[in-house]
């Protein structure tokens, strides 16, 4: 297949699941999920029920990781984020650079292999097996998504992984209105989500803290960048100068200024659609995935008490686990 940097480098094509069952699956979220959720709700039993549904998937991940039998090359950046930690502004900058600001795509996926993606997204994104980005690369590389924690992804010293640690309020702000985004009236209340957030039992990855002290406890590596939302805000001209450098991508500043062009906030609002999911259900919403990546935002949603127990939680968690990781750093603490 040929291909230029400037020009799409792969015919594959998202396909969502099968029109009948994606109707099967909106039949099953407004006939038993939307009931079930308002009796848990009366019951006050969501946290009980969510943290079930979080430990289920953990054990299934371990059992049967997706993303375990690959064997990670040097061709391969594998971006690793607690889901929405900055996740495609990570991997449009990676992207960029492996192309040299001119990486084109009709969607994320189709460039983007993501192993772990939800089984029920059907044909969502392009295997990871398949090598048409890389050979493509002027840098012969490409990017790997993950959302599993460090000990469940593999690890090979060719290859590069960068992980994104972004402060637990602001994730919790925008997965709170990712879901609701397409889950609508099936989303449970502010204050179950709240509570489940807090107890470490989210089903988008379980909890923030062992995700982050996983990441953080291997920043040793040479071939390991933990890099903070916070710094990507305050500076992202050397965020991409640091993840060019640690990608081993020697470029002309002109191409380092179009790859900040092209991952700016207004620049990636604008392509909004590729970075959407989709539609999974055919008359639902669809959720956008640029919303306003905001740092230290979550007054938005969350009251100060509730900020203040979201740090100090973590904190106390982070410390359980053993971890140094410099929460103060990388989060602003409410005061």
């Amino acid at each position: 297949m040929q291909a230029t940097a400037s020009s799409p480098v792969t015919t594959f094509e998202r396909k969502p699941p099968p029109l009948p069952l994606r109707y099967a699956m909106g039949a099953w979220m407004y006939g038993v999920a939307l009931p079930a959720v308002r009796v848990l709700e009366m019951l006050g039993r969501t946290e009980r029920a969510m943290a079930s549904i979080s430990a289920k998937n953990q054990r299934r991940l371990a059992k049967k990781n997706p993303f375990g039998k690959y064997k990670p090359t040097e061709h391969d950046v594998v971006v690793a984020t607690y889901a929405k930690s900055g996740t495609n502004w990570m991997m449009q900058i990676a992207h960029q650079l492996a192309f040299h600001g001119q990486g084109e795509y009709d969607h994320i996926h189709c460039v983007v292999p993501w192993p772990d993606s939800p089984r029920q997204m059907g044909k969502y994104a392009i295997p990871v097996e398949v090598p048409s980005v890389w050979m493509a690369s002027p840098e012969h590389k490409r990017i790997i998504k993950t959302h599993l924690n460090w000990e469940l992804i593999p690890y090979s010293p060719e290859a590069r992984y960068i992980a994104v640690i972004r402060d637990p309020k602001d994730v919790f702000v925008s997965n709170y209105f990712f879901i609701k985004g397409f889950a609508g009236p099936v989303m449970p209340s502010l204050e179950s989500w709240y509570r489940v957030y807090l107890s470490g039992s989210s089903p988008l990855g379980g909890s923030w803290a062992v995700n982050a002290a996983g990441y953080w406890a291997q920043r040793h590596r040479p071939n390991v960048l933990v890099v903070s939302f916070k710094s990507m805000k305050r500076d992202l001209p050397g965020t991409v100068r640091k993840v060019a450098d640690f990608m081993n991508v020697r470029v002309s500043e002109e191409i380092i200024g179009e790859v900040c062009a092209k991952s700016s906030f207004d620049y990636m609002k604008r392509i909004d659609e590729k970075f959407r999911p989709g539609r999974m259900i055919p008359w639902g919403p669809e959720s956008s995935m640029i919303r306003k990546g905001a740092q230290g935002g979550s007054s938005e949603l969350l009251s100060r008490e509730q900020q203040r127990q979201i740090d100090a939680r973590f904190m106390a968690e982070l410390k359980q686990l053993g971890s140094d990781f410099p929460y103060e750093e990388f989060c602003d603490l409410a005061s």
